[in-house]
């Protein structure tokens, strides 16, 4: 199980960070978009849950299931808005956010990855360095980016100021059957 599980995070993760760079680089809002977006939507869903089964580095629960649990945190708050269209007026802006740092999370998580497989480098040393130095960088590629979009000018998916996440929830699978 072990095997499968480190396998599977492997192929989720190397899917993801291909999917995502396309979803970070390509234009927003088109159907090759959505579609792609799921593709990553789903590998870091994958990926994330399979952490949970890989136990190798310290034999229980540790700081790096800890960062699955937050990297499963920003995913989810990035994926709903969007799948819902709501908050009403705000959506967008949650999506690009919580997406953005979702890959952001990623990358750093890779660059510690390989970082820490350098013959006689500091493992904690290089996680956090490495972890630090792309948070910042992706930190201001997104402060950058939030001023190519109009996110007060977006689509309104609901007339009614009142909507509940329940109803758009409600509504979302209506337009789906």
């Amino acid at each position: 199980m072990l095997q499968f599980a480190a396998t599977f995070h492997i192929i989720a993760s190397v899917s993801a960070l291909v999917f995502g760079l396309w979803v970070v680089l390509a234009r927003k809002g088109t159907r090759l978009h959505r579609t792609v977006g799921y593709a990553y939507f789903f590998n870091m869903l994958g990926l994330n849950i399979s952490a949970f089964f890989i136990y190798r580095l310290t034999g229980h629960f540790g700081p790096f299931h800890g960062a699955a649990i937050a990297s499963f945190i920003t995913l989810i708050a990035g994926f709903v808005p969007a799948f819902l269209r709501y908050p009403r007026k705000g959506w967008l802006e949650l999506h690009y956010e919580f997406m953005n740092w979702s890959y952001v999370g990623l990358v750093a998580a890779a660059v510690s990855e390989v970082l820490t497989r350098m013959p006689s480098s500091p493992f904690l040393g290089v996680v956090l360095a490495g972890s630090m130095l792309v948070f910042m960088i992706g930190g201001v590629f997104i402060v950058r980016g939030r001023g190519r979009y109009r996110f007060d000018k977006q689509v309104q998916r609901f007339d009614d100021a009142g909507v509940s996440w329940m109803t758009a929830w409600r509504l979302k699978r209506e337009s789906c059957s």
